[in-house]
């Protein structure tokens, strides 16, 4: 179990000893005095509960455990070094281009925020947006054409190559304009949905199936009077206009439902909840401005309150 109290400053020193062999040489080049390296070394041991040196005549050699854990040592601090090296290496450049994909729930809420906080970190990166099906945004991706993916959780057989990182969960809602029929009613039968135009995610949309699972459960097999559609824009559109019913996620209305343009109808779709989050490749090490853009939504949704 890693010790919380072994600080960088013990595996500098410890690695200056070992280097030097001597705790006098070692506190010339780390511009310390010998009293503030032997207290440093001492205490490292005492944390590990081992003796790192052991003394050889007038001098000291690294002992039996020293040599293990010196391997262990360098590495950390090349790896911090590494670490350090890419940061400025980034700040004092143009990163790589960053590539998202990502779907309606997700561009119509907190994307836009986050864009504006990752862009303060300065990493040089151009990022591109681009929409589409999930399906299409998950080829994408194995392909290597994007290197993120923020939306809802796959099937299993598209993920495969894939990891996901769920964020938060949402629901579908049932979308209509303010001041459609449906809204003064209560208690009203979905069967009558058939009265009005459907606009429902296309087949291929990460959310079709739970749409079609949720009417079937409530006894409705077919709507023949549909369009089929995943442009968020064409959907706010088309409701704001017509008498019509937009099934989809409910985070794609949010900013109309809070200004009153649009509501949700009454309905329990909690059936319908699915995990929200981030798609990566499996294989592929993260780049240090795709690492700072998934903190950013990370801390974002957390604030936000909507991490699962």
């Amino acid at each position: 179990m890693l010790d919380g109290r072994i600080k960088f400053r013990h595996l500098q020193t410890f690695i200056e000893v070992a280097r030097q062999k001597s705790v006098g040489r070692a506190a010339e080049a780390l511009a310390l005095t010998q009293p503030a390296v032997t207290r440093t070394i001492r205490e490292l041991e005492d944390y590990l509960g081992v003796d790192l040196f052991e003394k050889e005549g007038r001098g000291i050699r690294i002992s039996r455990f020293g040599e293990v854990f010196l391997r262990h040592a360098g590495e950390s601090i090349g790896a911090v070094k590494r670490g350090v090296d890419s940061i400025a290496q980034a700040r004092n450049s143009m990163g790589p281009p960053l590539r998202i994909g990502a779907l309606p729930t997700a561009s119509a809420t907190f994307l836009p925020d986050v864009m504006v906080d990752f862009l303060k970190a300065g990493t040089g990166s151009l990022v591109t947006i681009v929409t589409g099906e999930n399906r299409w945004l998950l080829d994408a991706l194995r392909l290597g054409d994007l290197d993120l993916v923020v939306g809802r959780l796959a099937a299993p057989e598209r993920m495969t190559g894939l990891q996901f990182e769920p964020l938060y969960s949402e629901e579908i809602g049932f979308a209509v304009r303010a001041g459609h029929p449906l809204l003064s009613r209560r208690n009203f039968s979905l069967s009558e949905l058939a009265h009005y135009i459907v606009l429902m995610p296309t087949q291929g949309s990460v959310i079709r199936p739970f749409v079609d699972r949720f009417l079937l459960t409530n006894g409705i097999a077919d709507l023949s009077n549909t369009i089929e559609t995943v442009s968020d824009s064409f959907g706010r559109a088309f409701v704001e206009r017509h008498d019509a019913v937009w099934i989809i996620s409910r985070g794609v209305v949010f900013p109309e439902i809070q200004s009153g343009r649009i509501a949700l109808l009454d309905i329990d779709s909690s059936e319908t909840r699915g995990a929200v989050g981030l798609t990566m490749r499996a294989d592929a090490a993260p780049t240090l401005s795709l690492s700072i853009m998934v903190n950013t939504i990370r801390e974002h949704l957390k604030v936000a309150g909507r991490v699962l």
